[in-house]
């Protein structure tokens, strides 16, 4: 059996999951997944204007897409001109994005380990790749992603944003919302400074969130 987290939320939930639950859920449904949301055409230009301008202010180094799933967004910025890497622990995923895109570049990896040197880093895109972490997981999550990252160098995170801090039933596995004020003061205690923050509601999906920080 494989280890499990237990994360106790504040309202008394306990809500388990594991990394290798997670990918070897979404490796089971790499196809069904992309054909729904893994493409550049499923995202909100909203998104792609707050992804593209992001990436072009740190883009004097690497960054990393951690969590890149099948690796449109990790092969869009490439095309922009941005140096990256999609960095994924599911196989399926990553198979899938190597044969999609030849051109960019893809490594197994963990968002807790991303095997870099410190401060090697511009930027770290994580695009709503920990909304299955456990709560009480992401700090530690947020402390590798600021090893990682230049003084001065960026951080954006997508994520499902809530007035509390709370599972759902997601279609793969257990999520999060977060609320923003709460995330982003584990953001700034990482030893990143948070420079914004947006919420909304697109026609048809949950309220998101997006923090964008500077490694201080």
């Amino acid at each position: 059996m494989l280890p499990v987290s237990c994360s106790i939320l504040p309202n008394g939930t306990v809500c388990r999951v594991t990394i290798e639950h997670t990918s070897r859920a979404y490796g089971q449904r790499a196809d069904e997944y992309i054909d729904a949301v893994g493409t550049m055409e499923a995202t909100s230009p909203v998104d792609r204007d707050l992804v593209g301008a992001w990436a072009r202010k740190h883009s004097g180094g690497q960054i990393l897409d951690v969590g890149c799933g099948p690796g449109q967004w990790t092969n869009w910025l490439r095309e922009q001109g941005i140096t990256v890497t999609g960095v994924d622990p599911t196989p399926e995923f990553l198979d899938r994005a190597r044969t999609r895109y030849p051109d960019a570049r893809f490594r197994a990896g963990r968002a807790e380990a991303l095997d870099v040197a410190a401060g090697s880093l511009s930027g770290i895109l994580a695009w709503f790749s920990l909304i299955h972490t456990p709560p009480h997981e992401v700090p530690a999550i947020l402390d590798e992603f600021a090893r990682c990252v230049e003084p001065g160098g960026g951080l954006l995170l997508g994520f499902f944003e809530g007035p509390e801090l709370v599972p759902f039933d997601h279609k793969i596995v257990t999520a999060y919302f977060w609320p923003i004020d709460e995330l982003s003061r584990v953001v700034e205690k990482a030893g990143f400074t948070v420079t914004s923050r947006d919420a909304r509601v697109d026609p048809g999906s949950r309220r998101q969130g997006a923090i964008t920080a500077i490694r201080t």
